[in-house]
């Protein structure tokens, strides 16, 4: 089916503008959100902002980029643009949700709202640009969600690593998770990216996402789990991938990923 490349057009340069403007955003947050952390009593918590709100940034403004090259695409209606996109988005809807949630928590205006909300409404837009098989889109989506679990409990290693000084085992724990997790993170990435091109090998790539959010994501459940004495949040990640490499395994969604691939080539 023809793209829509008009509609194409106004996404990408309202997502330019909302992928450039992390310029201004990210430098508006990022000291006054460590400053706030230290205030509080947190000063390992404001170690992770350090560390990953420059990230971050980067992703944001790197999306800002993708979109005018995207917005080249479209205007030229070339193909490819509708996944440079979908790449964009992916960018800056985890960029604009993540810095959120400290802020959020420290009560704090949540200033990257301005990235995630718009971003929200781009990837939707996109699959108006393209029509989508329905349980393509969805399976993409909430492989979302476990990019983002996964990406969050790479986060959170950083704080623990700092609070958990003198703890040898569990403080080499923290190091030894916080990778795995972000690796677990991009994988998802690649799944939905591979996947949305009707790449076959993207069900491949979407199990192997889900493992590595497992196995980063387990350890870090538990051990938050006996430390609070309560349900962790961090067990959210896991779960999420690990019904994700289920539904992957059965024939009826390989079926799915099969047949979308081979509408492709027809």
């Amino acid at each position: 089916m023809q793209d829509n490349f008009r509609l194409g057009t106004w996404i990408a340069m309202i997502g330019a503008i909302i992928g450039l403007s992390a310029l201004y955003v990210f430098p508006q947050v990022y000291n006054p959100m460590i400053d706030t952390m230290v205030n509080l009593n947190r000063v390992h918590e404001s170690w992770s902002v350090r560390l990953v709100f420059p990230l971050l940034g980067y992703l944001a403004i790197t999306s800002g980029v993708l979109w005018l090259l995207a917005l080249y695409g479209f205007v030229n209606r070339e193909k490819w643009a509708w996944l440079l996109g979908i790449v964009a988005c992916t960018f800056s809807l985890l960029a604009g949700f993540f810095p959120m949630i400290p802020a959020m928590d420290a009560k704090v205006f949540p200033l990257t709202v301005v990235l995630f909300v718009p971003s929200l409404a781009l990837w939707i837009g996109m699959f108006f640009v393209r029509k989508t098989e329905p349980r393509i889109a969805v399976l993409a989506f909430v492989a979302g969600l476990a990019y983002v679990l996964a990406f969050m409990n790479g986060v959170a290693p950083i704080a623990k690593f700092v609070a958990s000084m003198g703890q040898d085992f569990i403080n080499g724990l923290y190091v030894m998770t916080q990778e795995i997790n972000w690796w677990g993170s991009a994988a998802w990435a690649v799944f939905i990216f591979a996947l949305l091109s009707h790449k076959e090998w993207a069900r491949i790539v979407g199990i192997g996402a889900g493992l590595m959010a497992i196995v980063g994501g387990t350890p870090l459940a538990v051990a938050n789990t006996l430390e609070v004495h309560r349900f962790s949040m961090f067990t959210l990640s896991p779960l999420l991938s690990a019904a994700l490499v289920i539904v992957l395994l059965l024939p009826a969604p390989r079926r799915l990923i099969q047949n979308w691939t081979i509408r492709a080539t027809a």
